[in-house]
């Protein structure tokens, strides 16, 4: 299998992060073409171990093909809200050093248009990370009222005209089946009356559309505690987002972790009474000048950073 040779975003800031050590274990619970997990291995020593979770059978044969023979490194296909369900059947639970999250479609899904994420080439309206499991963008749309649709798009992609939307794609698709991205895009595009500057009309749309039938929100919001709970003392949580919608939910988990529930004035319960099991490290790091010259989808990452806490809050 060919290997996808692509810059991974933030990877000289991850791995600072992470604080690699050669005897280390550490989970890459979104492996995709496998560029940061590459080189967490080349930092582990002979003791050190490597654990990567992918959705996407070709990520899972790629990373199988690449890294067979090290025995230091194993993929398991599946969400990554199954990372403590993996970790504890390796008896590694709160042994963890490290737990890197990269989050939203890798590039070799958006390029390759098969895969149907992307407006830019004609292709099947698919959407899903694992073409194998669960309903595609295209059949969603099919069943979809008109109120869903609307609120998908509006909750998911931020989108301020979602109603206009929704009311286009109901009434295009009792015409003809709305089957392709390039007809959703263009149906987007009518439909729109403005557009952002530098941006295709269908942008959010298309967000919101894959953040829905791939249940992204849902599976980080069980997946972030489940990698806490599976850190060492000390170990690192990594958490890379592309859009707003995730790094609120991200800022906001590693928020109450390190300082507890935020509490009404008048509540007769202290902030002490929370397990606090998290201390957030440094401030949130965006890719610099010289990584969005090279790599311009890098241009809305960022990068949040939290530690286990040695002796958590009872």
């Amino acid at each position: 299998m060919e290997e996808y040779r692509h810059a991974p975003v933030l990877l000289e800031e991850v791995l600072q992060a992470l604080n690699v050590r050669g005897d280390g274990v550490y989970v890459d619970a979104t492996y995709g073409r496998g560029g940061h997990a590459a080189e967490i291995l080349r930092r582990l020593g002979p003791d050190g171990r490597l654990l990567a979770l992918d959705r996407d059978p070709e990520a899972c044969a790629a990373a199988r093909a690449r890294f067979s023979g090290d025995g230091r490194f194993q993929i398991t296909r599946g969400p990554f809200s199954m990372l403590e369900t993996v970790i504890e059947g390796q008896g590694l639970s709160g042994r963890v050093d490290g737990v890197l999250f990269d989050l939203g479609v890798s590039s070799p899904q958006f390029d390759d248009p098969r895969r149907g994420f992307s407006f830019r080439q004609d292709a099947p309206l698919d959407m899903r990370m694992d073409p194998e499991s669960g309903f595609s963008a295209a059949h969603w749309i099919v069943r979809a009222d008109e109120a869903e649709i609307a609120r998908v798009l509006r909750e998911y992609g931020e989108e301020r005209f979602a109603r206009r939307i929704a009311r286009a794609v109901v009434r295009e698709r009792a015409i003809a089946p709305v089957a392709t991205t390039r007809r959703l895009a263009e149906i987007v595009a009518r439909a729109v009356p403005t557009r952002e500057v530098g941006q295709h009309p269908a942008t959010r749309t298309f967000q919101a559309i894959r953040i829905h039938i791939n249940r992204e929100l849902e599976e980080l919001e069980a997946a972030l505690p489940r990698a806490v709970s599976v850190l060492a003392p000390g170990g690192r949580l990594a958490v890379i987002s592309f859009h707003s919608l995730e790094d609120r939910m991200v800022k906001r988990f590693l928020r109450i972790e390190a300082r507890g529930a935020e509490l009404p004035p008048d509540l007769p319960v202290r902030q002490t009474h929370f397990r606090v099991r998290l201390k957030i490290i440094g401030k949130p790091v965006r890719p610099g000048a010289r990584e969005l010259g090279l790599n311009p989808r890098a241009r809305s990452a960022v990068l949040r950073v939290a530690e286990r806490t040695e002796t958590p809050n009872a």
